[in-house]
């Protein structure tokens, strides 16, 4: 975490985390700050939440990605008000609340298969990793095959 400081021409390392377990190494989706903690997806399809501050974890959910870390997988996090859209690689998008105190999952659907073969890449999967786009209450999302539009709307 850098500080940039008004007329400094450096900034100024906060804090640095180094351990795997305890950080955010995101590849694909942009961390969200909320409220004084960074909230982010990690390799193994961990979403994790530091304390902006210290830099310190404070909450480690694997629920949207599944019950064992997998190579290289990942979530996009794509905050909406006091909640997130959560895509998955497996093509689920997922409404959660993320606090300090954990992941919370409030819906999900499965929308869209993955088809990009991971299995070339040694990840023995087929994986979903394009970042979905938001507009007119819908949700787009594509795989190597199809893009599909999905109402946000409740029925």
């Amino acid at each position: 975490m850098l500080r940039l400081t008004a007329g400094e021409s450096a900034p100024t390392v906060v804090w640095k985390q180094t351990n795997l377990k305890k950080g955010i190494y995101s590849v694909f989706s942009t961390p969200q700050l909320q409220d004084g903690y960074i909230y982010g997806s990690s390799n193994g399809g961990f979403i994790r939440c530091l304390n902006a501050g210290t830099g310190e974890l404070s909450s480690s959910s694997l629920q949207a990605h599944g019950p064992r870390p997998s190579a290289s997988a990942e979530c996009f996090l794509i905050k909406n008000g006091d909640r997130f859209f959560v895509v998955n690689e497996h093509g689920d998008l997922i409404i959660a609340r993320l606090t300090p105190k954990g992941y919370e999952e409030v819906s999900r659907a499965h929308l869209l298969n993955p088809t990009s073969e991971g299995s070339s890449s040694g990840f023995n999967r087929d994986v979903l990793w394009s970042h979905p786009a938001f507009a007119n209450r819908c949700v787009y999302m594509r795989n190597d095959k199809e893009i599909i539009c999905a109402s946000l709307e409740a029925k």
